[in-house]
């Protein structure tokens, strides 16, 4: 058995002809997208992903904004940046880089963003949409949005469906998992304190995998015909991108998503088009959602 690769490449190019022309609509009635990205200690991945995003705004005509802060800065100045930004009239989306040094307190961080602004979904006020299955008013988090982007491109409905979804993480894990749920599929999620991780891989219908450790997942612990989602991504010393899986499950399994050209790529496409769903639920519900904020600089 060879397995369907789900490469990302088509989907990306036609989620970027939606975005720039709603852009562009948006241009016309005076409104240009703006998204403002903080980068906290310039790591070489983070600034990867900011001027990747940095160059897919300059295609679509979305202006970007990068807020660089230095890796010894404290959480209280980053939160005083992030009001101001939420403050910003102009500035519609606020993208935070993640992970952030270790002295900096990513819930305070993170919870001093407006909801509104929220384009990776990560203020306690979008995952509490996400939990209560306010999925149209929510900002959901990208990762677990290409995973699910890509099962749909499948044509495989959820509904019924075992579940194994491998890294209990709040930016891909816990949130898929609800995603999944709400979808009527049964889901187990493992970590790195699971017994028999082997086993619970083997007997379900779909894998989704992020943890970050590349390989971890091996052939004998798939089977034919599975749909394996690969959300993680390491660099091996050589500089090559690695994913959870051991691409030999290509020979195994029935649908296998390819690190680099899977997940990863998906991402910047819906982040940009969350930024857009910001706008909409700004004009269109902003008030009705508002939570108190001391967003004073």
């Amino acid at each position: 058995m060879t397995a369907q690769i789900l490469a990302s490449r088509h989907e990306v190019e036609r989620l970027y002809g939606e975005i720039s022309a709603e852009a562009g609509a948006l241009r016309a009635e005076g409104t240009k997208p703006s998204l403002a990205t903080i980068l906290v200690g310039g790591s070489g991945p983070s600034m990867a992903y900011a001027r990747a995003k940095e160059k897919a705004c300059g295609k679509l005509g979305i202006d970007f904004r990068l807020r660089e802060y230095g890796e010894t800065e404290s959480d209280a100045e980053i939160v005083s940046g992030i009001k101001k930004l939420n403050q910003d009239s102009s500035v519609h989306g606020i993208m935070l880089e993640l992970p952030l040094p270790k002295q900096i307190d990513p819930f305070k961080v993170a919870s001093s963003i407006s909801h509104l602004k929220d384009v990776d979904g990560i203020t306690p006020m979008n995952r509490g949409l996400l939990f209560m299955g306010k999925l149209d008013l929510a900002l959901l988090p990208v990762t677990p949005l290409s995973c699910m982007t890509l099962i749909d491109g499948t044509g495989v409905d959820v509904k019924g469906k075992e579940v194994a979804i491998v890294g209990r993480g709040e930016t891909v894990g816990l949130p898929l998992a609800v995603l999944l749920i709400k979808r009527s599929a049964t889901v187990t999620i493992c970590h790195s304190k699971t017994k028999g991780l082997r086993e619970v891989v083997r007997k379900s219908d779909i894998v989704v995998t992020a943890t970050g450790q590349p390989g971890l997942i091996t052939t004998d612990m798939l089977s034919p015909g599975q749909m394996v989602i690969d959300a993680g991504v390491s660099v091996l010393p050589d500089g090559r991108l690695a994913g959870d899986v051991d691409p030999r499950a290509s020979e195994v399994v029935g649908w296998l998503s390819p690190v680099p050209g899977g997940v990863g790529s998906l991402t910047v496409a819906l982040l940009l088009k969350n930024l857009l769903k910001a706008i909409r639920i700004g004009k269109e519900n902003g008030q009705d959602l508002t939570i108190a904020h001391n967003n004073k600089p």
